[in-house]
């Protein structure tokens, strides 16, 4: 990971207005906050990366959207990262916290260490209020046993439930009369309720005495200046190619100039690049070749070019100290900072910017990476976008083929790259289309295809069915016209175009390669597959005592069930076969409630599962043995999944005994085409 240099170096008025106020809310709750942490960590200077990091990604995320995760989510998350590195003695206080679940774990943190309530945490976690609830009451049993305070006392189980919310001093009037009714006559209820009392009052006193060192926050505003002085120092320079030519080559030249045809030409022999190759040719960007270096690491922005459907940044990131390749990520590290004066705010559709191949590029510098970043469409026929990167994301190869691969741990450099990119708005041209037809069954419309110079977007519908199955998802192959074809992106496919209209409509838009440069009068548009859910419930009865494995018949298909465990929550180990024929890829569950005791509502959930990869004629793929898009329609089916039930009002074990199918996910091929004239 690349370090800024240190030093002292003035800092910027836009950065103090900006910081300011996120480092006071630091500031402001620093003990809170450090007792958070004293959960996951134990080193002073984690502490102060922790800090350090938290107020970089908050002053980042806020930039980019307009509602923003909280200081304090975002300051768990970072907990969560480093927590395993990070544990501390037995005699450390905050050592019973390490016994914990995970999500028990930050539900008691947050609430008794950061000073949340439940609403406030049901929000940060994004999980129900009784699920909260639920976590609090299992983390304070366990603590409760680990600090050795009555762990064998128990009160009654349907008022364990209130524990919480009377010692919190939450309840309603009615409900605690009741409950201290119920407490004044119940002596187990009395113990267990003082001993879940004095695990909170314990804790309680433990963030309170809770203080953060004096020094760190000064360490880390010091951090923080350093990094923005090093994006202020930004050094930008065009590269100038001069080109001599002599005697005859000086008429081309001038003709050059005059037909528009020197600079396709020119592009032809010095642009690897065929995407940007083209859109210089033909005039609709420039060079710009603009740099900055922080750290060794160079970043150039080579072009940019602004439509109605993106703004195509073209960049190249160079590693001068070592062989990594680094990459840009939209989602981590970069910042538009006049993004609500140049840029769509209300864009729904966004194109994924993956990694390209840099063989393609004839790229095989091991310490250059040359691709593009997709932004949103820019909403000002001209201007300067300012481009903020302080995190650039390391590309993971296989050492073997050189090729990127998914997955390993995510690694990357942290600077400060500024540009100032200059950009003029390239005309599209919308076509009105309005096709109705029936795609497996359900009624389709294509509405509208935008043809600009980064790619064509074709705007369609489909109908929504719910009584007997829906469409969840529909691909398209490619838009055809004599001899050419233009293939759909596979990461721009599914984008959201709009609400649902009084007809039950959803508006959906798809990505293809531009057919900008050829202008075809006469298209087929050529359909993929429909992601389809069907309705089709079925009962699975679930017998804890019955011997397993037990098997049950889904359409037509065997269903094993392997393993029962009981608990909170409870865990049902399902086994699908897998024949050549097999109709579903995965099934879908409904909430489950017990019939007997109507106060009791259970939740589920698939904790995990695995499957397998099978194309139209049964052969089957294991993991990284195939590559996908030389395979002839390829299916995933589940093969194994962990169903688990969770009990919502309590810590009390479930047992279920009942699952039951609501339907089934099922991907068809569809050899479906529709002619369009494009006037």
């Amino acid at each position: 990971m690349a370090k800024l240099e240190t030093g002292t170096m003035p800092v910027s008025r836009t950065y103090e207005r900006e910081m300011e106020s996120i480092i006071a809310r630091f500031e402001e709750e620093k003990h809170s906050f450090y007792a958070l942490g004293r959960v996951y960590m134990n080193h002073h200077q984690e502490m102060e990366d922790l800090f350090y990091r938290s107020i970089i990604r908050l002053e980042d995320e806020a930039r980019k959207r307009k509602k923003a995760p909280t200081a304090t989510k975002i300051f768990l998350e970072e907990c969560q990262k480093v927590s395993e590195q990070s544990l501390g003695s037995d005699e450390d206080p905050f050592h019973p916290f390490h016994q914990l679940g995970a999500a028990d774990k930050e539900a008691v943190a947050l609430v008794y260490m950061k000073g949340c309530d439940q609403q406030e945490v049901a929000r940060i976690l994004d999980i129900p209020i009784d699920e909260v609830k639920s976590r609090l009451f299992r983390g304070i049993r366990k603590l409760r046993e680990m600090m050795g305070k009555d762990p064998e006392v128990e009160g009654c189980h349907e008022y364990q439930k209130y524990y919480l919310d009377y010692l919190g001093r939450t309840m309603d009037r009615p409900e605690k009369v009741d409950f201290e009714i119920h407490i004044y006559h119940c002596t187990d209820c009395q113990e267990d309720l003082a001993s879940f009392q004095e695990v909170t009052l314990a804790l309680a006193e433990l963030a309170e005495e809770t203080h953060l060192p004096a020094d760190v926050m000064e360490r880390v505003r010091n951090r923080l200046d350093q990094r923005e002085a090093q994006r202020q120092k930004r050094r930008k320079k065009r590269k100038s190619i001069l080109l001599s030519f002599a005697g005859v080559f000086v008429l081309l030249i001038v003709t050059g100039f005059i037909t528009g045809g020197f600079a396709s030409l020119y592009y032809s022999y010095t642009e690897d690049d065929e995407q940007l190759r083209a859109i210089l040719q033909h005039n609709l960007g420039e060079r710009l070749d603009l740099e900055s270096e922080s750290d060794g690491v160079k970043v150039t922005i080579k072009s940019v070019v602004a439509d109605d459907v993106q703004t195509l940044v073209f960049y190249e990131v160079e590693d001068m100290k070592g062989g990594n390749r680094y990459m840009m990520n939209p989602y981590e590290g970069v910042i538009i900072e006049n993004e609500y004066d140049v840029m769509k705010r209300d864009e729904q559709s966004s194109f994924y910017s993956p990694p390209r191949d840099q063989e393609n590029l004839h790229n095989d510098k091991k310490n250059v990476y040359r691709g593009t970043i997709s932004l949103q469409p820019v909403s000002v026929d001209e201007g300067t976008i300012k481009l903020q990167i302080v995190r650039l994301m390391q590309l993971n190869e296989d050492p073997s083929t050189g090729e990127w691969i998914g997955g390993g741990e995510m690694r990357f450099a942290e600077g400060g790259w500024s540009f100032e990119i200059p950009f003029e708005k390239q005309p599209s041209r919308v076509h009105k289309l309005d096709k109705k037809m029936e795609v497996a069954g359900i009624p389709v419309r294509l509405d509208q295809m935008t043809i600009a110079p980064t790619a064509t977007v074709l705007e369609y519908s489909f109908q929504e069915q719910e009584k007997d199955g829906r469409i969840d998802m529909m691909t398209f192959e490619s838009i055809e016209s004599k001899d050419k074809k233009w293939k759909a992106d596979q990461f721009g496919g599914m984008m959201y175009g709009g609400a649902s209209d009084n007809e039950g409509w959803n508006s959906f838009k798809t990505a293809f390669d531009t057919l900008y440069f050829d202008d075809p009068k006469n298209v087929t548009i050529r359909f993929g597959a429909a992601h389809l859910f069907v309705k089709d419930q079925q009962v699975i009865e679930l017998d804890v005592n019955k011997e397993l494995p037990d098997t049950i018949e889904y359409l037509g298909n065997t269903i094993t069930i392997d393993d029962i465990k009981i608990g909170s929550p409870t865990q049902v180990t399902l086994t699908h076969d897998l024949p050549k024929d097999r109709e579903y890829e995965n099934v879908n569950y409904l909430y489950y409630r017990t019939a007997e005791e109507e106060e009791d509502y259970y939740s589920i959930g698939v904790s995990g599962g695995d499957g397998i990869l099978m194309d139209k004629d049964g052969k089957k793929y294991e993991p990284g043995s195939y590559e996908y898009e030389k395979l002839d329609q390829p299916r995933y089916f589940e093969t194994e999944q962990t169903i688990d039930f969770y009990n919502d009002g309590s810590s009390d074990d479930v047992v279920p005994t009942e699952l039951i199918i609501d339907g089934y996910s099922t991907t068809k091929y569809l050899d479906d085409s529709v002619k369009v004239k494009l006037d």
